[in-house]
């Protein structure tokens, strides 16, 4: 049976560039080389689309495949060729968008896919979309009951209109501390803790350097809780893992760049009836965005009370060495390389049902 041709895609417009290339690198070394040829395509930061040719180094008495060391370390550019972004449609059989954040995971990549007609890994593009913008997001999880904590939403307009009176309906609504997130943003990228009025304006002026739509949300004294779901018509769900972070709350660095000061606990310590809740409503979640393909769902659970939040969906949750998603699913019984093959399983599914069915 001849091989498909798997067009590794990274890089990208995105605040998030960097962990992209972390992850694409992962993805790389895990996939089974024996059973898909694979493309590598890069997008550097200005939008620019590049064919990365393989590398390889006498190693050892072997030739091994560097390529992956090079996407992680950020040096590929050097060797890679500009191509036009149409061209894919004759160089690969199938995308897999190993990208997070603008461009690449809120539906843009995905509908530029479609319009190739290129069968591709992960959620469509409402889904990714939907999933994307936290005040969307949280405005269809409210509509399907699904608990989320307290937000109020600021646009860049409202801050320059009457910027002390939006700090003044926050702290009535919220109150402090509160937490800061651009709405169009993952991996922590410009979130911050405000604990008073100075550093609420101070976390307002970085998110919006990274989106011109604010969510503010309230505090909850929380254990962070995450499962992973596969599935198109029928989502499963895997293990569901606690995250310990080092920091204040889980940003950027402890996600990505810490050396090993956060801790990852799975499966996490909770009674089998809380699993089974987060695991349920994370399908739920997952089903009420139109889902389809693989994401990472995110729970708070109130230290206090016990109440669950759904905090977010990740559609293209990170695939690094530090990465919840793939270990969630081997505590689940399934491996990386397995897990990556399922993936673009669902997308060809999802691809035949649309033009086959």
């Amino acid at each position: 049976m001849e091989k498909k041709v798997i067009g590794i895609v990274f890089g990208g417009r995105s605040g998030e560039y960097e962990v992209s290339l972390l992850s694409a690198a992962s993805v790389i070394r895990a996939i089974d080389k024996t059973k898909f040829d694979l493309v590598y395509i890069g997008i550097d930061k200005k939008g620019q689309w590049y064919l990365v040719p393989k590398a390889y180094r006498q190693d050892e008495d072997k030739v091994r495949e560097i390529t992956a060391d090079l996407i992680e370390d950020g040096s590929w550019l050097n060797a890679a060729a500009p191509i036009i972004p149409g061209d894919i449609k004759g160089l690969v059989d199938f995308a897999l968008p190993v990208m997070h954040g603008p461009y690449c995971e809120d539906g843009k990549i995905q509908g530029f896919f479609e319009m190739l007609d290129i069968p591709y890994g992960g959620c469509g593009v409402l889904a990714s979309a939907a999933a994307m913008d936290k005040l969307t997001a949280k405005d269809i999880f409210r509509q399907h009951g699904i608990p989320v904590c307290a937000d109020e939403a600021v646009t860049r307009s409202d801050m320059v209109a009457d910027k002390e009176g939006v700090l003044d309906r926050i702290e009535k609504s919220l109150g402090y501390p509160c937490f800061v997130k651009p709405a169009n943003m993952g991996s922590s990228v410009g979130v911050s803790k405000a604990a008073d009025r100075k550093a609420l304006e101070e976390a307002l002026t970085l998110a919006l350097k990274y989106d011109r739509r604010i969510i503010v949300e309230e505090f909850v004294n929380c254990r962070e809780l995450e499962t992973g779901i596969m599935g198109n018509d029928h989502p499963e769900a895997a293990a569901v893992g606690e995250i310990l972070p080092s920091a204040e709350f889980y940003d950027y660095e402890a996600k990505y760049f810490s050396s090993g000061a956060s801790k990852i606990c799975i499966p996490a310590d909770i009674p089998d009836e809380t699993r089974e809740e987060l695991r349920a409503l994370a399908i739920k979640a997952y089903q009420a965005i139109d889902g389809e393909g693989f994401a990472r769902v995110d729970f708070f659970i109130d230290r206090d009370t016990e109440k669950i939040y759904l905090n977010e969906i990740n559609t293209i949750p990170g695939f690094t060495k530090f990465s919840m998603f793939p270990l969630l699913w081997e505590e689940a019984g399934v491996k990386y390389g397995e897990t990556i093959e399922r993936i673009i399983e669902l997308g060809y599914e999802r691809y035949n049902a649309k033009n086959c069915g």
